[in-house]
């Protein structure tokens, strides 16, 4: 006896008796008043840039099974599988079924179906071909995505310095797509910069530091902003120059800025990603108003003038800053991306003669001036301190 000759038809009829499916009027009730359905386009990404339904969650069909427990954890959850024709999400639906989803339906008719009843599409702001050939390592992250690099490339970042730990920093956060970054410094290039400030040359010695940093950024990724302000960061300015960013990255060397960039991110509440380094050791953390501790819960008041060293006498290893910068970077791009477990009420503690990494919980003070609910700090103020010079 021949065997049945099982053709597409046949599978889709077997599949319809398998599958429930809902007609786009339904779906758009689901969206308006169902706020535990899952609404999942498996399209792929071109069909999707095109318009979708509002809401859609993108999971390309080839990737749906190793993507779909990221998007929907919970199987008993209703999820809403729609394609162009209903043809697809049906054959997904059936395999999301095999993988344990208890409550899947197909939604007939499409995304065309959708269209035609005049429904609502949204068009998301989608990246350039040109975008997607530079982050395309970005883009096959889950976690990442074009979501996410689009939130990055929206992203605007403060960097507090353009010294050891801002060099590295920015050169990632510009190679990431980092839309804008502007670089806050003073200081002019000079040759004992050279041994950990990679931005620089020793062609560029004498320059502004923050026209070094922009011209090698730009090198780096001519797709992005770089905003300069060659003035040193004071209560006057510090509030004016933060204000239009989304996050500052602390990659000062002295006290003064440190304290008052940490009060200005609390006041106008503004993430801050700490990094310190000295000699061989390094830490991070990341302070975010209202959700964890801030740099004067940490430390309350800065080590005397006389008792700490000068800033040329400390010295560095010159690849730390490079480390702890990096680290810096990543903290920000998770917090931007929203993605991972960054460190907020955690500090990280690098020893490079060790080669050990100390990760240390830290609580808000109650009694912080800047943080707490009794916090006196309610305007910027230039801290009086000086490193000391000499011995």
């Amino acid at each position: 006896m021949e065997g049945i000759m099982i053709t597409a038809k046949n599978l889709l009829a077997n599949l319809r008796g398998k599958i429930q499916e809902v007609s786009p009027e339904s779906v758009r009730e689901k969206i308006g008043t169902c706020a535990g359905a899952k609404i999942i386009d498996v399209r792929e990404a071109d069909e999707f840039r095109e318009g979708h339904l509002p809401g859609a969650v993108f999971i390309p069909r080839g990737f749906l099974e190793l993507r779909i427990e990221d998007a929907a954890p919970d199987r008993d959850q209703e999820l809403v599988l729609y394609c162009a024709g209903g043809s697809r999400s049906l054959f997904a639906a059936h395999n999301l079924q095999e993988l344990g989803y208890k409550n899947v339906l197909s939604m007939s008719g499409g995304f065309q179906k959708w269209k035609e009843n005049g429904f609502h599409v949204e068009i998301s702001e989608t990246l350039s071909d040109d975008q997607r050939k530079r982050y395309q390592r970005h883009l096959i992250i889950p976690e990442i995505g074009e979501t996410g690099q689009l939130k990055l490339l929206k992203s605007k970042v403060l960097l507090i310095g353009a010294g050891g730990l801002g060099c590295p920093a920015a050169l990632y956060l510009a190679a990431a797509g980092i839309g804008t970054l502007g670089i806050v410094d003073d200081d002019r290039v000079d040759e004992s910069n050279l041994q950990r400030q990679i931005l620089h040359s020793s062609a560029n010695v004498g320059r502004l530091k923050v026209d070094s940093a922009k011209e090698a950024l730009l090198a780096q990724n001519p797709g992005i902003r770089i905003r300069t302000y060659a003035e040193r960061i004071t209560a006057a300015n510090a509030a004016e120059i933060l204000q239009d960013y989304d996050l500052a990255i602390d990659g000062t060397d002295n006290f003064v800025t440190r304290y008052l960039m940490n009060d200005a991110c609390v006041l106008l509440n503004k993430p801050n990603v700490y990094g310190s380094v000295f000699r061989f050791e390094g830490q991070v953390s990341l302070f975010v108003p209202g959700q964890g501790p801030c740099y004067r819960c940490l430390y309350p008041e800065p080590t005397p003038s006389e008792l700490a060293p000068s800033c040329a006498e400390a010295g560095v290893l010159g690849i730390l800053p490079g480390i702890i910068g990096l680290l810096q970077a990543t903290e920000a791009i998770k917090w931007l991306a929203g993605i991972g477990s960054p460190l907020v009420g955690r500090l990280l503690w690098y020893d490079a003669l060790q080669s050990t990494v100390r990760t240390y919980k830290l609580h808000p003070n109650p009694n912080c001036p800047a943080c707490s609910e009794r916090a006196t700090i309610k305007q910027l103020q230039d801290l009086e301190w000086s490193c000391r010079i000499g011995a």
